[in-house]
């Protein structure tokens, strides 16, 4: 029997990437490595687990997303400052204290 993972991250949450400083908020989380092996071939060169989670960030002062490890995350640290990304919109309805929040959606 194969158990999911528990993931350290959740969605709202600011998260700093170990190696590349930049910040973001967490909009999604696959509970192990899903995309091409092509992809992890050439974007993931510290070849982090597969095994593991990986998140789907919105990369403040950017407007790019990125797919990260977990292992290549931290919590964000003294900085809890609201991110700015132009899609935010389209994932939370706010930002409160040091994360971002959303209503369930009805149809």
């Amino acid at each position: 029997m194969t158990t999911e993972l528990e993931s350290r991250f959740y969605i709202g949450q600011i998260v700093e990437h170990r190696l590349f400083g930049y910040r973001g908020v967490v909009y999604d989380v696959d509970p192990r490595f899903m995309l091409s092996e092509e992809w992890y071939e050439h974007v993931a060169l510290s070849r982090p687990p597969k095994d593991r989670p990986w998140y789907h960030l919105l990369v403040d002062g950017a407007e790019h997303t990125t797919y990260v490890a977990e292992r290549n995350l931290r919590a964000s640290g003294s900085d809890s400052s609201p991110i700015r990304h132009p899609l935010l919109g389209d994932y939370f309805d706010r930002f409160e204290c040091d994360r971002y929040l959303t209503q369930e959606r009805r149809n």
